[in-house]
């Protein structure tokens, strides 16, 4: 089996797929990319059992069909040291070695059994579903709630983004039970009612190669695994089983005080007060009366106090409110528009965050965040 292939092609698929690959494989030959090569089309493939990334490369001079093994780390190492320019690939079948040449020298590298790699999952007809989303509807969902996912090993369904599929919409959310993301797309329109709660990993391995896509991207799952097909990646994953929670129920609808405030100032006078704060609680208290806001953090521990005054637009009675400053920080930080709205009914609910310019009109963020106790 023979090949030519340009060096910086090659690396950039293979970087774009080696992010699966885990330092603690269960599987000595997970270690490896398996190269497949079939009628001019190489298909390489990545796994850690649980995902798999599968990418593929048109290429215009082989000979021969078949399939190695090659360790990963070896591979990507060598080939980020090579500038731009055509890499011969020569693999014996028979005693697995990979010769890769070059103008000016050969590497030599000893490849195991492709048929050992793990064989990918099927999906159930009987349990399948599918849909198609555009790949920035996509990246967009990923990004707005991956933050908020938990690292829970006793509740694995709050690991993952739970993606609710209605015939008009599709909705995104996560949480860890401090905060939590509702996302809502109106213009992808699935067709379909389900709900499956996808990974972390996985969803940031899509947040990866989604990026580097334009066109729509297919979507088929049953109850354990999820294909998630780009027009030069394929993604395949196992789903988190189990339900995850009702998240609709968590969120409050009668919040009479409402805030309008420059959420990068906000944020900046946050980032600077929250030193300030006690580390193990990280509180800040907001005090709102008026048209100003008074953000506060103090140490009791180390004698150290900070507050700052902003002026906001606010409707609503007096109140005072602790939340955690890392967490509301997060929340800032994954919001793009100009000015947010936080809406608090009283200081023992979740307050609730929203942009007032939307950056989609098609688009729907809601962000939530718990409140802390104030003592003293």
């Amino acid at each position: 089996m023979k090949f030519l292939v340009s060096s910086t092609e090659l690396l950039s698929h293979l970087q774009a797929i080696s992010k699966v690959i885990s330092s603690k494989n269960t599987l000595p030959i997970l270690d490896n990319f398996l190269f497949e090569l079939s009628s001019k089309v190489m298909t390489i493939t990545a796994s850690d059992l649980e995902t798999t990334l599968i990418t593929t490369i048109n290429l215009d001079n082989t000979e021969g069909d078949g399939n190695i093994a090659i360790p990963s780390k070896l591979l990507l190492d060598t080939m980020k040291e090579f500038p731009e320019q055509p890499l011969a690939f020569d693999i014996n079948e028979e005693s697995k070695m990979v010769v890769i040449s070059t103008q000016n020298g050969k590497f030599t590298i000893a490849g195991q059994n492709g048929d050992d790699f793990p064989v990918l999952p099927k999906i159930k007809n009987d349990k399948k579903s599918s849909f198609g989303i555009d790949s920035k509807a996509l990246l967009q969902g990923i990004n707005k709630s991956v933050f908020a996912t938990a690292d829970d090993e006793l509740r694995p369904v709050m690991n993952g983004i739970c993606i609710d599929l209605s015939k008009d919409d599709v909705t995104f959310v996560a949480s860890d039970a401090h905060k939590l993301v509702r996302y809502i797309r109106k213009d992808v329109a699935p067709g379909v009612i389900a709900t499956f709660i996808l990974p972390k990993k996985p969803a940031s391995l899509l947040r990866n190669i989604l990026p580097k896509e334009e066109s729509k991207v297919g979507v088929e799952f049953d109850d354990k695994n999820a294909y998630f097909e780009l027009s030069s990646y394929k993604m395949v994953c196992r789903l988190t089983e189990g339900t995850y929670p009702s998240y609709n129920s968590v969120i409050p609808t009668k919040n009479p005080n409402k805030m309008i405030i420059d959420r990068v100032e906000f944020l900046n006078t946050l980032k600077r007060v929250s030193v300030f704060s006690n580390q193990a609680s990280n509180l800040i208290k907001l005090q709102i009366n008026g048209n100003q806001i008074t953000i506060s953090a103090q140490d009791i521990d180390f004698s150290i106090s900070a507050y700052e005054r902003l002026n906001c637009q606010y409707d609503g009675d007096e109140i005072e409110i602790g939340f955690k400053s890392a967490f509301l920080v997060e929340i800032l930080s994954n919001i793009t528009s100009s000015d947010i709205v936080l809406e608090m009914s009283d200081p023992s609910r979740a307050g609730i965050v929203l942009p007032v310019d939307k950056e989609n009109e098609t688009e729907d963020v809601l962000m939530l965040l718990m409140p802390m106790m104030i003592t003293g």
